[in-house]
């Protein structure tokens, strides 16, 4: 299955319809059904977009954890119950609730983010400041990531 990869920068148009970008469009014509789920990401300030498919493996899986630990609550009440499913006009735009953009504090200039399975969306002030130098301790990191393999 081919992964969403890449970043594209786009404006929120005046009826808070997004793009997405051409290759992810594609994707999900040939890959997926044409369902798309919207919903708040658990801890960032972004959206997630999952083709459907992507969506209904996320769900199967939080079925089978415990209803009882906090992070699955957590996880539904913030991801599963924001979810919302949307729908692509010919132009690539899909409508964002406003709501979402409210929670994920997207304005105007958005950053849209292949992550493999799914897709994020950010605004592009909080995307930047994800990599501000003095707020990521790199050493830490490249650890880690060394840990990984990666």
């Amino acid at each position: 299955m081919p992964a969403f990869s890449g970043k594209y920068y786009y404006s929120v148009d005046s009826k808070g319809r997004i793009i997405i970008p051409a290759p992810f469009r594609e994707i999900i014509s040939i890959h997926y059904s044409q369902k798309i789920y919207v919903t708040n990401a658990p801890f960032d300030r972004c959206l997630y977009v999952y083709p459907s498919e992507e969506w209904n493996k996320l769900q199967e899986l939080v079925r089978l954890k415990p209803r009882s630990d906090e992070a699955i609550k957590l996880f539904m009440r913030k991801v599963i119950a924001s979810a919302v499913e949307v729908d692509m006009d010919k132009q690539g735009r899909v409508l964002i609730p406003a709501a979402h953009r409210d929670d994920a504090r997207i304005n105007t200039d958005v950053v849209v983010v292949g992550q493999i399975e799914k897709i994020e969306i950010w605004d592009r002030n909080e995307w930047n400041s994800l990599f501000d130098p003095t707020k990521i301790d790199k050493k830490f990191i490249e650890e880690k990531l060394a840990a990984y393999g990666l």
